[in-house]
């Protein structure tokens, strides 16, 4: 049987601040824009630093020689850091954007997520947007109307489904955007991390019909920071970094090759750059972990630690706190930050530390996110793998080795919180979040 997906030498060349969008429309609105003397709107990828090869030069590469093939049935998964191209490979596979060069064969239809309400008019109910995307997506109107009733029920908007989605929040946009994706009869799915925007429940929900669909012998491309969802779900995986794939094999070897590429704490932050509305005023520069007064890459959990987040904000931020967060395969463990309700960052560098208890880690492979978020109004900037260190193996009687988990939670903790009618995650660590901030240039 011939590959799914086939995918030959593809390039994608981009322009900083400049046309070529690859979409008509995208290049008539950055044509109006510069003929009125305003800001591009889709100028998103001028913050893009070039690679090496590229230096000097007014274009980069988005993707460079990306070569591979996906067989009928597969579910892959595709990780890398902000920026290494996956939304683009996704965007030029959904024929959103245009290669520069290269071949793409798809056997098959092809439904996409890519953002929240992709294809979706504010204007027109659920109802007829459900019929519009598939219009969109290539299907007859009598396959919508088969599946009408299940993408209605799966969103749970059985009550809003005649309400103009512009009044629909964003969890709901994007479960209706997801149902109407996974159920229209098309042979090839292909998700970017927009599920994360969904609650716990409806990720789990949506999960699971993402493998409903790959039993059913459809194809599944599956783009994903959450490490434990793409090693339940897929069964290859393609690691993308600079634009190329760095290891495509089986879903284990794939993330651990992944993991490994991450830089380790006290690297430079060379390239990777925050998401979010606060991305081209705040950078970090640096994740250092520290015990003992001494920087390492590898932790005693029966000894205290600190982690160090250096960076810099190109313009004042007001009610602004550095936020720490902590991942384990994938799942956030818990967030800290260093400002309980927002204070004001001046511009220039700042500094923070965040103080970790001891017996707080059970030994493994832990990743640090970084980001500012303003307390008031929502803004924020992420990067959701800084660095990452390693907890070795060291027990006692706090940390038994018979215990599971990537937490230490002691008995006491859960004794003392319980007595009390509730249990959060919040108590049992209470004081693991001590912080404070450093601001101006020292960086020693």
């Amino acid at each position: 049987m011939p590959p799914a997906i086939q995918v030959s030498e593809l390039w994608k060349r981009y322009r900083y601040g400049t046309l070529g969008y690859g979409t008509l429309r995208h290049d008539l609105q950055s044509w109006w824009a510069r003929v009125r003397g305003r800001d591009d709107p889709n100028a998103k990828l001028h913050l893009r630093r070039p690679p090496a090869n590229d230096a000097g030069s007014d274009h980069f590469w988005a993707l460079a020689d990306v070569s591979f093939t996906v067989e009928p049935g597969e579910v892959v998964g595709i990780v890398g850091r902000n920026g290494a191209g996956k939304s683009t490979l996704l965007k030029v596979l959904s024929r959103v954007t245009a290669p520069t060069r290269g071949e793409i064969r798809l056997r098959g239809r092809l439904a996409s997520l890519l953002e929240v309400g992709t294809g979706f008019h504010p204007d027109l109910t659920g109802r007829e947007n459900i019929f519009l995307n598939g219009a969109i997506l290539g299907m007859t109107r009598a396959e919508v109307r088969r599946q009408f009733d299940a993408i209605v029920a799966f969103a749970g908007l059985e009550r809003f489904v005649d309400t103009p989605v512009k009044r629909y929040s964003s969890g709901m946009y994007v479960r209706l955007a997801f149902a109407v994706a996974a159920h229209l009869e098309a042979e090839i799915l292909v998700v970017d991390e927009v599920l994360a925007v969904g609650d716990a429940s409806f990720q789990r929900k949506a999960l699971g019909r993402m493998q409903a669909v790959a039993g059913e012998g459809r194809t599944v491309l599956f783009v994903s920071h959450n490490l434990g969802a793409v090693r339940s779900l897929c069964t290859r995986g393609l690691v993308i970094a600079d634009g190329a794939i760095s290891f495509s094999g089986e879903t284990v070897p794939a993330l651990e090759h992944y993991e490994a590429s991450l830089a380790t704490v006290g690297d430079p932050l060379r390239s990777s750059r925050p998401a979010g509305p606060l991305a081209g005023v705040v950078g970090f520069s640096r994740v250092a972990v520290r015990q003992d007064g001494i920087e390492v890459s590898r932790v005693d959990p029966t000894r205290g630690f600190e982690v160090i987040v250096e960076g810099r904000a190109e313009t004042p931020i007001g009610d602004a706190a550095v936020a720490l967060g902590l991942f384990s395969e994938g799942h956030r463990l818990f967030s800290l930050h260093d400002s309980t309700e927002g204070v004001n960052l001046p511009a220039g560098d700042f500094r923070s530390h965040f103080e970790m208890p001891s017996h707080l880690l059970r030994p493994g492979r832990f990743v640090l996110g970084v980001g500012v978020r303003r307390a008031l109004g929502g803004d924020w900037a992420w990067i959701a793998e800084a660095a990452a260190f390693e907890v070795s193996e060291r027990w006692d009687e706090r940390l038994l080795q018979r215990d599971t988990g990537a937490l230490c939670v002691s008995v006491r903790a859960w004794r003392e919180t319980a007595s009390a009618g509730s249990f959060t995650l919040e108590d049992a660590v209470a004081g693991a979040g001590q912080s404070r901030r450093e601001e101006g240039h020292d960086r020693g």
